[in-house]
Parts: structure tokens; sequence; C-alpha cells
């Protein structure tokens, strides 16, 4: 079991309402298909700089990511991730956080609501 963020580029929704159905709508779009499309710069940039904190490698206890690599999640404006639950309080706020420094949306499907965590 893993707690989900989705990330994406684009204007920020006006609710969490409104989050929920432009997370979907990607969703449907970018990752349900056979074929993944190209990963946008903003995206790679974001997963680069995750990555540069916890390595893109196999999950396990040194490493906040349920499932690996992440770039599987991928497509697009949008990527979908996968956290382990024992650290999901704080990897989700900072990933929230690396989003958000980016000008990135980020989505917290359990919640269904928008997360913008602060830079510290």
């Amino acid at each position: 079991m893993s707690y989900d963020l989705a990330v994406w580029h684009g204007d920020v929704p006006s609710s969490d309402h409104e989050a929920a159905r432009v997370h979907d709508r990607l969703y449907d779009e970018y990752l349900d298909g056979d074929e993944l499309s190209p990963v946008g710069s903003a995206i790679a940039d974001f997963l680069a700089a995750l990555t540069e904190r916890w390595p893109d490698r196999d999950t396990g206890d040194d490493t906040p990511w349920a499932s690996t690599p992440l770039s599987s999640g991928a497509s697009g404006p949008y990527v979908y991730i996968a956290l382990a639950w024992s650290t999901a309080d704080m990897a989700s706020a900072y990933v929230a956080q690396v989003a958000n420094s980016f000008g990135l949306i980020c989505f917290d499907p359990q919640m269904n609501a928008l997360r913008r965590e602060a830079a510290t």
C-alpha cells in the first residue's frame, strides 16, 4: 500500500474540487493509456530535484519511494508518485515543497486536496 501524490505543470486550480477534476483528467490522458508522452522539462527538473535527495532506486528503508523508477509514473506535464506509508508525512511535505518551488501543482488524492507547502 502506498501514499500517492500527483504533480503537474499548469494553471493553479481554483479549488480542491477543481484540482480533483484536473487530476482525474490528466491521469486518464497521460497515464491510463498504453504509451507515455515525453516528460515536460518542468516535471523532469522536479524529478531530478527529488532524486537528488533520495536516489531513484529500489524501494526500502533508506528511501521514501514505494515504486521506482519515478519516471514510470511521469508523462507529459504530469507525474504520479507513490510513497511508502512509513515515510508519508515527511516525504509528502517535501515533495509538495519541491513541487511548489518549481511552480508545479501538487495534489493529494487521499485527501482530495491541493498541497501548498511553504519553502523552509
